[in-house]
Protein backbone atom coordinates (compact mmCIF):
# COMPACT_ATOMS: atom_id res chain seq x y z
CA UNK A 1 0.00 0.00 0.00
CA UNK A 2 1.46 3.45 -0.86
CA UNK A 3 2.39 5.37 1.78
CA UNK A 4 0.52 9.16 2.19
CA UNK A 5 2.58 12.01 2.10
CA UNK A 6 3.11 14.82 4.00
CA UNK A 7 4.83 18.39 3.49
CA UNK A 8 5.61 19.98 6.53
CA UNK A 9 7.10 23.83 6.41
CA UNK A 10 9.56 24.87 8.84
CA UNK A 11 10.16 21.58 10.32
CA UNK A 12 13.96 21.41 10.93
CA UNK A 13 13.60 21.84 14.58
CA UNK A 14 10.99 21.97 17.37
CA UNK A 15 7.20 21.27 16.86
CA UNK A 16 7.47 20.84 12.82
CA UNK A 17 10.61 18.30 13.51
CA UNK A 18 8.34 16.36 16.37
CA UNK A 19 5.15 16.27 13.93
CA UNK A 20 7.46 14.80 11.33
CA UNK A 21 8.64 11.93 13.68
CA UNK A 22 5.33 11.23 14.87
CA UNK A 23 3.72 10.90 11.50
CA UNK A 24 6.98 9.38 10.00
CA UNK A 25 6.46 6.91 13.23
CA UNK A 26 2.76 6.30 11.95
CA UNK A 27 3.41 5.40 8.80
CA UNK A 28 3.65 8.71 6.72
CA UNK A 29 6.24 9.33 3.71
CA UNK A 30 7.69 12.58 4.69
CA UNK A 31 8.84 15.71 3.15
CA UNK A 32 10.71 17.97 5.82
CA UNK A 33 10.74 21.15 4.74
CA UNK A 34 13.60 23.37 5.84
CA UNK A 35 14.62 26.91 4.14
CA UNK A 36 18.59 25.95 5.39
CA UNK A 37 19.87 23.03 3.59
CA UNK A 38 22.21 22.58 6.30
CA UNK A 39 19.81 22.37 9.17
CA UNK A 40 17.52 20.73 7.15
CA UNK A 41 20.12 17.73 6.34
CA UNK A 42 21.07 17.79 10.40
CA UNK A 43 16.93 16.82 10.78
CA UNK A 44 16.89 14.09 8.34
CA UNK A 45 19.71 12.42 9.55
CA UNK A 46 18.24 12.87 13.44
CA UNK A 47 15.20 11.03 11.97
CA UNK A 48 16.80 8.46 10.10
CA UNK A 49 19.26 8.15 13.00
CA UNK A 50 16.13 6.88 14.75
CA UNK A 51 15.30 4.51 12.22
CA UNK A 52 12.66 6.62 10.48
CA UNK A 53 13.82 6.28 6.87
CA UNK A 54 10.84 7.56 5.09
CA UNK A 55 12.16 10.89 5.61
CA UNK A 56 13.21 13.43 2.73
CA UNK A 57 14.57 17.05 2.53
CA UNK A 58 12.77 19.85 0.56
CA UNK A 59 14.46 23.15 0.69
CA UNK A 60 11.68 25.91 0.72
CA UNK A 61 11.99 29.03 2.09
CA UNK A 62 8.06 30.61 2.05
CA UNK A 63 8.73 34.23 2.25
CA UNK A 64 10.26 33.62 -1.44
CA UNK A 65 7.70 33.55 -4.35
CA UNK A 66 10.85 31.19 -6.41
CA UNK A 67 11.84 28.65 -3.80
CA UNK A 68 8.05 27.82 -3.19
CA UNK A 69 7.55 27.23 -6.97
CA UNK A 70 10.77 25.38 -7.24
CA UNK A 71 9.93 23.05 -4.18
CA UNK A 72 6.57 22.37 -5.59
CA UNK A 73 8.17 21.64 -9.40
CA UNK A 74 10.53 19.33 -7.71
CA UNK A 75 7.59 17.53 -5.06
CA UNK A 76 5.65 16.72 -8.55
CA UNK A 77 8.08 15.40 -10.29
CA UNK A 78 8.19 12.68 -7.73
CA UNK A 79 4.81 11.75 -6.24
CA UNK A 80 0.75 12.27 -8.11
CA UNK A 81 -0.17 14.27 -5.27
CA UNK A 82 0.35 15.56 -1.83
CA UNK A 83 -1.65 14.18 0.93
CA UNK A 84 -1.29 16.53 3.35
CA UNK A 85 0.38 19.98 3.85
CA UNK A 86 1.19 21.52 7.39
CA UNK A 87 1.80 24.95 7.21
CA UNK A 88 4.31 25.07 10.57
CA UNK A 89 6.77 27.62 9.57
CA UNK A 90 6.50 30.66 11.87
CA UNK A 91 8.42 33.68 13.38
CA UNK A 92 7.34 35.70 16.90
CA UNK A 93 9.66 38.08 16.10
CA UNK A 94 11.45 40.47 18.07
CA UNK A 95 10.09 41.66 21.41
CA UNK A 96 8.94 43.58 22.76
CA UNK A 97 5.55 44.22 20.41
CA UNK A 98 3.79 47.32 22.00
CA UNK A 99 0.89 48.34 19.98
CA UNK A 100 2.14 51.98 19.73
CA UNK A 101 5.72 51.55 18.79
CA UNK A 102 6.42 48.56 16.81
CA UNK A 103 8.36 48.84 13.73
CA UNK A 104 7.03 48.40 10.30
CA UNK A 105 9.86 46.46 9.62
CA UNK A 106 9.04 43.77 12.21
CA UNK A 107 5.33 43.97 11.35
CA UNK A 108 6.45 42.97 8.06
CA UNK A 109 8.38 40.15 9.23
CA UNK A 110 6.34 38.67 11.15
CA UNK A 111 3.23 38.49 8.84
CA UNK A 112 5.41 37.66 5.83
CA UNK A 113 6.28 34.16 7.48
CA UNK A 114 2.87 33.99 9.17
CA UNK A 115 0.15 34.64 6.79
CA UNK A 116 1.65 35.55 3.63
CA UNK A 117 4.12 32.51 3.76
CA UNK A 118 0.76 30.20 4.60
CA UNK A 119 -0.97 31.76 1.78
CA UNK A 120 1.63 31.84 -1.00
CA UNK A 121 2.14 28.10 -0.17
CA UNK A 122 -1.05 27.60 -0.20
CA UNK A 123 -1.93 28.67 -3.74
CA UNK A 124 1.48 27.12 -5.08
CA UNK A 125 0.35 23.78 -3.84
CA UNK A 126 -3.27 23.41 -3.60
CA UNK A 127 -3.54 21.88 -7.13
CA UNK A 128 -1.12 19.14 -5.91
CA UNK A 129 -3.06 18.71 -2.33
CA UNK A 130 -5.99 18.42 -4.52
CA UNK A 131 -5.30 15.96 -6.02
CA UNK A 132 -5.65 12.85 -3.03
CA UNK A 133 -8.07 11.19 -2.62
CA UNK A 134 -8.04 12.64 0.98
CA UNK A 135 -6.30 15.84 0.85
CA UNK A 136 -5.55 17.90 4.84
CA UNK A 137 -3.99 21.26 5.05
CA UNK A 138 -3.19 21.97 9.03
CA UNK A 139 -2.20 25.56 9.39
CA UNK A 140 -0.20 26.01 12.69
CA UNK A 141 -1.86 28.65 14.65
CA UNK A 142 -1.73 30.20 18.33
CA UNK A 143 -4.38 30.65 20.98
CA UNK A 144 -2.67 34.48 21.23
CA UNK A 145 -4.82 34.93 17.87
CA UNK A 146 -8.19 34.27 19.62
CA UNK A 147 -9.87 37.78 19.92
CA UNK A 148 -12.13 36.52 22.63
CA UNK A 149 -9.47 35.20 25.06
CA UNK A 150 -7.18 38.40 24.45
CA UNK A 151 -10.07 40.20 25.70
CA UNK A 152 -11.17 37.89 28.57
CA UNK A 153 -8.96 38.93 31.76
CA UNK A 154 -9.39 34.97 33.50
CA UNK A 155 -6.93 33.71 29.55
CA UNK A 156 -3.76 32.51 31.43
CA UNK A 157 -2.29 34.59 28.77
CA UNK A 158 -4.15 37.79 28.79
CA UNK A 159 -1.79 40.06 30.11
CA UNK A 160 0.82 39.10 27.11
CA UNK A 161 0.23 40.90 24.21
CA UNK A 162 1.89 41.33 20.83
CA UNK A 163 1.47 43.80 18.20
CA UNK A 164 2.87 41.26 15.38
CA UNK A 165 2.66 37.89 16.33
CA UNK A 166 -0.77 37.92 17.78
CA UNK A 167 -2.54 39.08 14.99
CA UNK A 168 -0.51 37.64 12.63
CA UNK A 169 -2.29 34.06 13.41
CA UNK A 170 -5.80 36.36 13.95
CA UNK A 171 -4.87 36.81 10.12
CA UNK A 172 -3.90 33.15 9.68
CA UNK A 173 -6.93 32.35 11.34
CA UNK A 174 -9.30 34.30 9.59
CA UNK A 175 -7.76 33.85 5.97
CA UNK A 176 -7.84 29.84 6.86
CA UNK A 177 -11.66 30.21 7.62
CA UNK A 178 -12.17 31.37 4.08
CA UNK A 179 -9.69 28.88 2.78
CA UNK A 180 -11.78 25.95 4.79
CA UNK A 181 -14.77 27.62 2.51
CA UNK A 182 -14.05 27.56 -0.77
CA UNK A 183 -12.13 24.36 -0.43
CA UNK A 184 -15.40 22.63 1.28
CA UNK A 185 -15.90 19.29 0.32
CA UNK A 186 -13.12 19.02 -1.76
CA UNK A 187 -10.17 19.37 1.11
CA UNK A 188 -9.78 19.14 4.98
CA UNK A 189 -8.72 22.53 6.59
CA UNK A 190 -8.30 23.25 10.07
CA UNK A 191 -6.07 25.44 12.47
CA UNK A 192 -4.25 23.94 15.23
CA UNK A 193 -3.40 25.10 18.32
CA UNK A 194 0.01 23.70 19.85
CA UNK A 195 0.24 25.49 23.15
CA UNK A 196 2.89 27.00 25.04
CA UNK A 197 5.38 24.26 24.15
CA UNK A 198 8.63 24.13 24.80
CA UNK A 199 10.76 24.66 21.81
CA UNK A 200 13.70 27.25 20.82
CA UNK A 201 10.69 29.22 19.54
CA UNK A 202 9.90 30.74 22.70
CA UNK A 203 13.44 30.85 24.22
CA UNK A 204 12.15 26.84 25.73
CA UNK A 205 9.88 28.88 28.50
CA UNK A 206 6.82 26.69 27.36
CA UNK A 207 5.83 24.12 30.06
CA UNK A 208 4.05 21.94 27.71
CA UNK A 209 6.73 19.06 26.00
CA UNK A 210 7.24 19.20 22.00
CA UNK A 211 5.74 16.02 22.07
CA UNK A 212 2.24 17.26 23.55
CA UNK A 213 2.52 20.48 21.47
CA UNK A 214 2.52 18.21 18.34
CA UNK A 215 0.30 15.82 19.23
CA UNK A 216 -2.71 18.04 17.88
CA UNK A 217 -1.14 18.83 14.55
CA UNK A 218 -0.78 15.51 14.16
CA UNK A 219 -4.21 14.16 15.06
CA UNK A 220 -5.86 17.13 12.28
CA UNK A 221 -2.66 15.81 9.97
CA UNK A 222 -3.85 12.30 10.23
CA UNK A 223 -7.79 12.82 9.67
CA UNK A 224 -10.00 10.68 7.83
CA UNK A 225 -12.09 11.52 5.26
CA UNK A 226 -15.32 11.72 7.42
CA UNK A 227 -13.20 14.60 9.85
CA UNK A 228 -13.94 18.17 10.13
CA UNK A 229 -12.98 21.06 8.63
CA UNK A 230 -12.59 24.96 9.20
CA UNK A 231 -12.08 24.08 12.79
CA UNK A 232 -9.56 26.71 15.23
CA UNK A 233 -8.69 23.94 18.15
CA UNK A 234 -5.92 23.09 20.57
CA UNK A 235 -5.58 19.69 22.68
CA UNK A 236 -8.70 20.78 25.01
CA UNK A 237 -10.84 20.91 21.72
CA UNK A 238 -11.84 24.13 20.14
CA UNK A 239 -10.31 27.44 20.97
CA UNK A 240 -12.63 30.60 20.91
CA UNK A 241 -12.91 33.03 17.76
Amino acid sequence: MEKQTVLITGANKGIGLEAARQLATAGYYIYLGSRDQQRGEKAVAQLKAEGLNDVELLLIDVTNEASVQKAHDELAAKISHLDVLINNAGIPGSFPQVSYNTSDATMKEVFEVNLFGVIRTVRIFINLVKKSPNPRIVNVTSDLGSLTYQNDPGYEHYHFKSAAYGPSKTALNAYTVALAFDLKDQVKVNMVNPGYTNTEFNGNQGPKPVEDGAAPIVEYAMLGADGPTGKYVSDYGETPW
